[in-house]
């Protein structure tokens, strides 16, 4: 079973630097949300980097970045945590840390082009934060590997992929103000980029 972390935290901090960084950079910028206003505090989050329909402010292109190490509130902060620190080593010890890096951030900034996309259409105010895209950009690429790699991955770790993925899904779709649209955006990006890089990808 691949997603049960069986590491200390010396283990897991030596094993899986990158990962430990993006759970440091994501806690470090909520601290910084609480100084400046608020993690619930759309001027705060707005001024921060968060990604928005906003005329004056949706050709930020900055924002498509920054917006996945804010978060709205701490739940939303340990949601996004907890599924990084506990389901992305396995990916980062798997394709290496030059190429897992460059998916989770891809997986992420594209999620979050789609979603700008979408909701630049809508009259409505928008406004979106939170590293969930690059989250379900890790699930893309597990399922891809569920499907086209499946001596990489264990019964057990399959079915645990499939039913988490279809928790998110009812999620995503249920709860109001989730960006579905850039959760499943990630896991799409998340799927096709580590289809190309799996080419290039040394199985460790």
């Amino acid at each position: 079973m691949i997603f049960l972390r069986y590491e200390d935290w010396r283990s897991y901090l030596r094993y899986y630097p990158v990962t430990s960084l993006l759970l440091a950079a994501n806690i470090v910028m909520f601290i910084v949300e609480m100084v400046y206003g608020g993690s619930n505090d759309n001027y705060t989050l707005l001024r921060l980097g968060a990604v928005t329909n906003v005329p004056t402010l949706d050709t930020e292109w900055w924002r498509l970045f920054a917006a996945m190490f804010l978060h709205a509130g701490f739940r939303h902060l340990f949601s996004n945590c907890f599924a990084i620190l506990v389901f992305a080593p396995p990916l980062e010890r798997l394709m290496g840390h030059f190429k897992y890096i460059l998916l989770y951030l891809l997986s992420g900034v594209i999620g979050n082009i789609i979603s700008l996309a979408v909701y630049q259409r809508s009259a409505d105010y928008h406004i979106a934060v939170g590293a969930s895209g690059a989250v379900y950009g890790i699930y893309g690429a597990f399922l891809f590997i569920a499907l086209f790699q499946r001596h990489l991955m264990d019964e057990n770790s399959r079915k645990t992929l499939y039913s988490l993925l279809m928790i998110g899904v009812v999620y995503s779709l249920a709860v109001p103000q989730i960006n579905w649209i850039a959760h499943f955006g990630g896991l799409l990006a998340g799927f096709l980029v580590y289809a190309i890089l799996s080419r290039f990808v040394k199985k460790r």
